[in-house]
């Protein structure tokens, strides 16, 4: 039977529908975290698309939108063929961030995800950080009003361990995005990729990822690795300096 998917248009949010198919799952037909940091960073440019504030549009004004830290809560993991429903709402400016929360429902209404994340407004050209207060395309909400049940983005420290060395990761042609760099979703499945076996089928509580420098076409990422509990640490290094540190969090 065919559905029709709804979408919503709020005066801070948007609600879309989006069915989960083996191209969002992993081996176990279960949600992958990289397709779900992906629904992330796709809504936010379909929030913004509605109210026509389109890439080529904010590309126009010399800005564009970069996700710098996420979190996100798995009460439950959806699998194959599930429908969602993803709402997600602007909540306001932090220091240099534009937050942005997220709640993900199944058909029946149960709550399977809860998400945080920051943004950073830079200069497609010359790649500087602006401040929020040079944004004027549209007046940012001060807050959502709502409460998220997710951990808050911050500063990920791993624990002072000596590091397991994991592996390199060159950046394919097919992991670069619209601006240019490794795409922020891929980064889920980089981790995956990377963990040790034995945390690779664990069922995850908790994810959290801090995108601190960009990579792209040639770079290699050097991946290493921290246990702490139950939770798994994954920093990757590009060419010079670090580009990303991953906190998972397993049952």
């Amino acid at each position: 039977m065919l559905k029709q998917f709804e979408q919503r248009l709020y005066e801070v949010g948007y609600s879309r529908q989006r069915e989960l198919n083996f191209l969002d799952c992993d081996r176990n037909k279960q949600v992958r975290v990289g397709a779900l940091l992906s629904i992330m960073a796709l809504w936010g440019g379909y929030d913004y698309d509605a109210r026509g504030l389109t890439h080529e549009k904010l590309s126009e004004l010399r800005h564009v939108f970069l996700l710098s830290r996420a979190a996100m809560r798995i009460h439950r993991r959806p699998v194959n063929g599930e429908v969602l429903r993803v709402d997600t709402w602007e909540d306001g400016v932090r220091g240099p961030h534009f937050r942005r929360v997220y709640r993900m429902f199944d058909e029946n209404e149960n709550l399977c995800v809860s998400a945080k994340s920051d943004w950073l407004l830079v200069d497609p050209v010359s790649r500087k950080i602006l401040r929020p207060a040079s944004f004027a395309a549209r007046a940012i909400p001060a807050s959502c009003g709502l409460e998220i049940d997710c951990p808050e983005p911050k500063k990920i420290r791993p624990p002072a361990a000596e590091p397991e060395v994991l592996g390199t990761r060159p950046v394919y042609w097919s992991d670069l995005d619209g601006n240019g760099h490794l795409f922020s979703g891929n980064y889920g499945d980089i981790v995956w990729d990377f963990l040790p076996e034995a945390y690779q089928s664990r069922p995850v509580e908790a994810f959290a990822i801090n995108y601190s420098r960009e990579v792209t076409l040639g770079d290699s990422v050097r991946l290493s690795g921290r246990r702490a509990g139950n939770t798994y640490f994954i920093e990757g290094h590009g060419p010079a300096e670090l580009c990303f540190t991953a906190e998972c969090v397993f049952v």
